[in-house]
C-alpha cells in the first residue's frame, strides 16, 4: 500500500508542474537532441558507415559542427509547452487518484497510482503531440543542413499551411502509445520509491533533496524503459516526408524491423538512459521546491 501526499491543488500544481517542466527541459534537452538524431539518421548505403557510430560520436559531432547552442536546438517548443503540460501532467495524476477514492483518507494501491499516471498521458498528449513533431524537425535539420524552418513558430506555420491541424498533430496515436503506459509507470515508479526512502515514523514531505533526486531520476529510468520503442516510432513518423507511410506506425514498425531488425526499437537507447536519469530528478525536485515554496507563502490556496 501507499501513503498518499497532501490533497492536489491544481492551482499550485500548475505552477510546481511547470517549475519542474522546465527544470527537465533545460537539463535533459541536449541528450534528447543526440536521441532524435540517433533515432532519424539515414540507412548508410551498403558499404558506407553510419552517419553516427553511436551516442558518443553524435554528441561529438553535434558540438564540432555547430557548438553548444546545437545541442539545445528545438528547445523553445517543449519549453513553451512544458508550463501547462506538466500542470496537467500532475493534474491529471491528481485527478486519477481522486476518481478511485471513496473517501479522501483512502490510501492507494501501486496498481491504482499506475492507473492514475496513465490518465495524466492521456492529459498530456494534446499539448505534447504538435510540441514533439515541432521539436523533432528542428533537431534533424541541423543534422542535415538542410534549413527549411527559421524556428518554432515558422516550423508551425508551415506545418498548417501544408497540411492543416492534422499536419501538426502528425504522431498523436504514437504520442498516446509511448506517453500513457509510461506516465503510469513514471508516476507509481516516484511515489513507491518515496515511500522506500521515508524513514520509519516521517512523512514523505520531509524526504531529503538526495532521496528526491534519487527517486525522480529512477522514476525516469522506468519510464523511458517503457517509451522507447513507441518513442522511436514516433519520432520516425514524425519527421518522415508526406506520405511515406500510409498506414501509419504499422508502415514504421515493418520498414524498422524489416531494414534494421527488433534492435532498431531501441536507436537513442544510451542517450535516453544518460539523459532519463538527471533530467527527472531534476523535475521532481523542481517540483516538490515550488510545492513547499507555494505551500508556505499561500497555505489555503
Amino acid at each position: 500500500m501507499a501513503k498518499q501526499p497532501q490533497p492536489i491543488s491544481p492551482v499550485k500544481n500548475f505552477f510546481a508542474g511547470g517549475f519542474g517542466g522546465v527544470c527537465l527541459v533545460f537539463v535533459g534537452h541536449p541528450l534528447d537532441t543526440i536521441k532524435v538524431r540517433l533515432q532519424t539518421q539515414p540507412k548508410p548505403q551498403a558499404g558506407q558507415p553510419p552517419l553516427y557510430s553511436g551516442t558518443f560520436d553524435c554528441f561529438r559531432q553535434t558540438l564540432v559542427r555547430e557548438g553548444v547552442r546545437g545541442l539545445y536546438k528545438g528547445m523553445a517548443a517543449p519549453i513553451i509547452g512544458v508550463t501547462p503540460m506538466f500542470a496537467v501532467c500532475f493534474f491529471g495524476f491528481g485527478l486519477g487518484k481522486k476518481l478511485q477514492q471513496r473517501n479522501p483518507d483512502d490510501i492507494l494501491t501501486y496498481p491504482q497510482l499506475f492507473a492514475a499516471g496513465m490518465l495524466s498521458g492521456v492529459f498530456t498528449t494534446a499539448i505534447m503531440a504538435p510540441g514533439e513533431r515541432i521539436k523533432c524537425l528542428l533537431q534533424i535539420q541541423a543534422a542535415s543542413g538542410e534549413i527549411k524552418y527559421g524556428g518554432p513558430m515558422d516550423c508551425a506555420k508551415q506545418l498548417y499551411r501544408e497540411a492543416g491541424i492534422r499536419g501538426i498533430y502528425k504522431g498523436t496515436v504514437l504520442t498516446l502509445m509511448r506517453d500513457v503506459p509510461a506516465s503510469g509507470m513514471y508516476f507509481m515508479t516516484y511515489e513507491w520509491l518515496k515511500n522506500i526512502l521515508t524513514p520509519e515514523g516521517k512523512s514523505v514531505s520531509d524526504l531529503s533533496v538526495p532521496r528526491i533526486l534519487f527517486a525522480g531520476g529512477m522514476a525516469g529510468i522506468f519510464n523511458w524503459a517503457v517509451a522507447i520503442p513507441p518513442d522511436v516510432l514516433k519520432s520516425r513518423f514524425q519527421t518522415a516526408a508526406p506520405g511515406k507511410y500510409p498506414n501509419g506506425f504499422r508502415d514504421v514498425l515493418r520498414e524498422l524491423i524489416r531494414e534494421e531488425g527488433v534492435s532498431s526499437l531501441y536507436k537513442g537507447f544510451t542517450a535516453v538512459m544518460i539523459r532519463a536519469f538527471p533530467a527527472n530528478a531534476a523535475c521532481f525536485l523542481g517540483f516538490e521546491v515550488a510545492m513547499k515554496f507555494l505551500n508556505w507563502i499561500a497555505p489555503s490556496l
